[in-house]
């Protein structure tokens, strides 16, 4: 998937925070910023498209399609019409363990137990803590794992968890841009900023 670059009328490109508007004060030690790399709408279709190919060649096909939220849940309404398979959602972030979320994880578990073919999707997978999370969570409900699989848009290949579909795979040894998809782009540079500063290591 190439993110491609969009500019404005003026050419500028969009969410190139100024060093007083970011509050990433570990980057700026390190003499770092971030770079924002906005993903072009296009760019999402094509990556779904080839996620949806890569479903289609193999001998494993989902039953439902389950967001990961907020990252997963634009990109699996997408893949949901493409396979023409049905989505559910789950709201997550690597910070949340609530009773809730939990509660739901146990729902999904279940269903696979009852031999319903889960793909859990996400945006990245980039330190993978998302996505241990979910499978930490799935097999302490007694999920079966052979139900399940994981699916992003991009998959850093130093991540400490594997997927088995990704549109487009990145080293972020190499690569230390920080991925604007459009769900994002409406987000104030501040709050972008911010979620990149999270693990200043993976971007400086």
């Amino acid at each position: 998937m190439d993110p491609g670059v969009r500019r404005d009328d003026e050419g500028r490109e969009p969410h190139t925070a100024p060093p007083h508007a970011c509050p990433c004060a570990a980057l700026r030690q390190k003499g770092r910023m971030p770079v924002f790399t906005p993903i072009p709408h296009d760019a999402v279709v094509a990556a779904i498209l080839t996620l949806r190919d890569a479903i289609a060649a193999g001998d494993w096909r989902p039953d439902t399609i389950v967001g990961i939220g907020r990252g997963g849940l634009v990109p699996a309404v997408y893949l949901s019409h493409a396979i023409d398979a049905p989505m559910r959602s789950i709201d997550l972030s690597a910070r949340d363990s609530d009773a809730v979320t939990q509660a739901g994880l146990a729902a999904l578990a279940a269903r696979s137990r009852a031999g319903e073919r889960l793909l859990f999707l996400d945006d990245i997978n980039d330190s993978g803590r998302t996505i241990a999370f979910v499978r930490a969570a799935l097999a302490a409900a007694d999920g079966d794992a052979a139900n399940v699989r994981f699916a992003t848009l991009v998959d850093n290949s130093r991540s400490a968890e594997r997927v088995e579909f990704a549109a487009r795979t990145i080293d972020r040894d190499v690569v230390k841009d920080w991925f604007v998809f459009p769900w994002e782009a409406v987000a104030s540079s501040e709050a972008i900023a911010a979620d990149a500063a999270e693990v200043p290591d993976r971007i400086a």
